[in-house]
């Protein structure tokens, strides 16, 4: 068919180098194997005869077109192609026959290409009729979606009719969820979870996170039974643990009954937002999702020790098991799921009326969409390759570099892929997975890189072509141990072969500048494309790569040679650019950059510090006026430290006057010289760097000596004063010691009890006895 034919075309073309802009960059070339890493479209040329004297190896790898050019045979050219291997390429099934039906097409295919080289092989794949369907319905129970539960309960018969009218092989199964039973998601009183609900609420189940009702049958009334026996449960917050639900249902399989060929369809019916990674540190919950089946009893048992999964864990494990979630949602939450749709790949979201009595219609259409529409993908694809999918199709979007899709794909009807992969770097076997989103068909792809020249060259180490003592290795020789050279010619004998070497780099470098072969210890050099030679003693000159001017090498008005541009006279500058002239480096004084500078190209370039366009004037640099203080001083008036010797110091002041006073408008410098005097003076600069002319003041500004008398009998009267200062001082605070005592005295004087007219130290001159005997009778 058409798309056969396009496809056919295509891989002639890439063949034939006919779609591509060939270009050989060498760069290092030693080896047909360095010739072929160098890039997608270098080739080699094997021919013994190819090499003319003086040129180097590298001039076997260029271009087809320029190796046939310069005389190499169409079978002396070495290029490896890629090539395709296909392993596996069942054809593809039309309906579904109670096996294992095949959709994509070929299953398995091994490449091998050369680095950079795009290979492009064709992808077919193609919808079964009556494909199984496995659709698993989990549903929010939380006390808002009460009226919703009522009619999902009598929606089965219309459950399984719309699945019929999709395949025969249908399978419906279907979970409920609410929220994590902590706080803050869920009340903990112990009543509050074993009854969530109002109080006038009589048919409620204890609170829950995820909950297994119902494995995937394609029995109606089983599944109506088990519908039938649920009831509302509830919780605090509006946000729900959708997202656990749906790990649960994706990573269980063997519970949830997913078949290993069907369509997977998890179908989210609720009417509030949902729970993500992180939100469980509210409840102090820290532990990361393990993306792990954790159902025991239909029931998830980790809910409360693990936290939510993220949206990118839920997208990763829904595509590695080829689910596609439908979010059936109402009006509210609509944009919240719309903005979840896009970081879930092939996901559809559908708005639910107020009790969910549209959600067969929504089921029906959301598959519509997403089984018409086929995204072509990869998975784990190894580092330094690229693919990219180019759909051919009716309804084909663009090429792309991570996915290919195809949109309103009908049944039986067959549609194709040209994918393309290059690989960039050599690499070892590898592999990566090319898939359709949501679908288990898949194709194996084992892509490995032609690194290496196959020359099948005679098996002889004395071939004539390297002078009997070397093997020749796809055009080039191999010398045998004891010989060097192009062509195995050169004897080392018992020379050091690292020694002979050295002598051929310069300041230990390149081995003749990479432009030519050490031969002996000598350098032979190579020859230039445009047929002159390199030459030096390490081949470090050459003719043709001096700086241009206009397009024209020395600008057309010199000769290049080593490098550098010889200019014809009456030329100057780098390149030759420039007639020799100083018109434009004149100053008013007739003079060439104030001699301060070289006049090159009609400019002047300017010693350090002095400023274009003249270098008349210096920024940065010392000021005058403090760097010629010494020399003023002895020029004008004899003292200073350059005083014995000032004219032989100061020769940069050639000239110098002796003025009484110095115009207003003038700017002079004012320092001070070795006796504390104040001297003015103005300095001019000459021609020159370090030339000046001065006129120093006649006068100079001395301070007054001090009078020594009043200086010394002031101290001594200063001394005097502080010494009274002092003793008057300790005087004062000796009185106020003693004051402090006589008060302290007085106090006490006044708390005694003794009567004013007893003297405590007055004994009385007489003494009273009395008889003890005495009874008074």
């Amino acid at each position: 068919n058409q798309y056969c034919l396009y496809f056919s075309l295509l891989e002639t073309l890439q063949q034939h180098n006919m779609w591509f802009s060939q270009e050989c960059i060498k760069t290092g070339i030693n080896s047909c194997d360095d010739c072929i890493r160098s890039g997608p479209y270098c080739e080699w040329c094997k021919q013994l005869d190819y090499i003319k004297k003086g040129e180097q190896e590298a001039v076997r790898c260029d271009t087809r077109a320029q190796l046939i050019a310069r005389g190499c045979s169409e079978g002396e050219i070495v290029s490896p192609k890629n090539n395709e291997t296909v392993v596996k390429d069942n054809p593809l099934s039309v309906t579904f026959e109670q096996q294992e039906p095949v959709q994509l097409r070929p299953q398995e295919i091994k490449l091998k290409v050369r680095p950079g080289l795009p290979t492009t092989f064709s992808v077919s794949f193609r919808r079964v009729e009556g494909y199984p369907v496995d659709l698993y319905y989990l549903m929010d129970l939380s006390y808002s979606m009460a009226d919703d539960l009522q009619n999902v309960k009598e929606l089965g018969q219309d459950l399984f009719a719309a699945l019929k009218g999709i395949t025969e092989h249908g399978q419906i199964g279907f979970g409920s969820f609410v929220d994590k039973t902590v706080l803050p998601f869920t009340n903990t009183n112990k009543e509050k979870l074993q009854k969530p609900c109002d109080n006038d609420e009589h048919q409620c189940q204890p609170a829950f996170g995820y909950r297994h009702v119902l494995s995937l049958t394609s029995k109606e009334a089983e599944f109506r039974t088990k519908v039938s026996q649920q009831y509302i449960s509830g919780n605090l917050d509006s946000p729900e643990g959708s997202l656990d639900a749906m790990m649960q249902a994706a990573v269980c399989g063997d519970k949830i009954g997913w078949r290993n060929s069907s369509t997977r369809l998890i179908v989210l019916t609720t009417d509030a937002g949902f729970h993500m990674a992180g939100d469980g540190k509210l409840a102090s919950i820290l532990e990361p999702n393990d993306e792990q089946c954790h159902l025991e009893n239909q029931l998830y048992v980790k809910s409360n020790e693990m936290d939510y999964p993220s949206v990118g864990q839920l997208a990763t494990q829904l595509e590695r098991n080829n689910i596609q979630p439908i979010f059936a949602v109402t009006k509210e939450v609509e944009r919240v799921y719309t903005q979840l749709k896009k970081m879930i790949p092939k996901s559809e979201v559908g708005v639910l009326s107020a009790d969910s009595r549209n959600v067969v219609d929504l089921i029906e259409s959301a598959y519509r969409r997403l089984s018409s529409k086929v995204t072509l993908t990869h998975d784990n694809l190894p580092e330094n390759v690229r693919v990219t999918y180019k759909p051919i199709c009716k309804h084909g979007g663009p090429a792309g570099d991570t996915e290919g899709v195809c949109d309103n794909v009908a049944v039986r009807e067959e549609i194709y892929f040209n994918v393309t992969v290059t690989a960039d770097e050599c690499m070892k076997e590898t592999a990566f997975i090319i898939r359709p989103r949501g679908i288990k068909d898949t194709l194996k792809v084992t892509i490995s890189t032609i690194c290496e020249c196959q020359c099948n060259d005679p098996v002889d180490n004395s071939h004539p072509y390297c002078n009997g003592t070397g093997q020749v290795i796809c055009g080039t020789c191999r010398c045998n141990p004891g010989f060097v050279g192009q062509t195995c010619g050169c004897s080392i004998g018992d020379r050091d072969e690292r020694a002979l070497k050295a002598s051929c780099q310069r300041d230990g470098g390149t081995i003749c500048e990479g432009r030519g072969d050490c031969v002996c210890g000598r350098c032979v050099c190579h020859a230039m494309p445009g047929g002159a030679n390199y030459y030096g003693e390490y081949c470090e000159c050459d003719d043709e790569h001096c700086e241009k001017y206009q397009n024209q090498l020395c600008g057309g008005n010199g000769k290049c040679r080593c490098g550098e541009c010889k200019c014809n006279a009456g030329y100057e500058g780098s390149a030759c650019q420039c007639k020799k002239s100083d018109e434009q480096c004149r100053t008013d004084d007739n003079t060439v950059c104030f001699g301060r500078g070289v006049c090159k190209c009609n400019q002047c370039e300017c010693n350090d510090g002095y400023q274009p366009p003249y270098c008349e004037t210096c920024i940065g640099c010392p000021d005058s006026c403090q760097t010629k203080r010494k020399c003023i001083e002895c020029l004008g008036f004899g003292t200073g430290p350059f005083a014995k010797n000032c004219t032989e110091a100061c020769k940069s002041i050639f000239t110098h006057n002796m003025v009484s006073s110095f115009p207003q408008t003038k700017k002079t410098c004012q320092q001070k010289d070795s006796e504390g005097c104040w001297m003015r003076f103005k300095l001019e600069q000459q021609l020159g760097v370090d030339n000046y002319t001065a006129e120093i003041l006649e006068s100079r500004e001395c301070p007054e000596l001090p009078n020594i008398y009043a200086i010394i009998g002031g101290s001594i009267a200063g001394v005097a004063l502080i010494g009274l200062l002092i003793l008057l001082l300790i005087k004062g605070l000796i009185y106020m010691n003693d004051l402090k005592e006589f008060r302290k005295f007085e106090s006490e004087k006044k708390k005694s009890k003794w009567a004013e007219a007893d003297n405590p130290l007055f004994e009385k001159a007489t003494t009273t006895v009395t008889n003890p005997t005495f009874t008074g009778e």
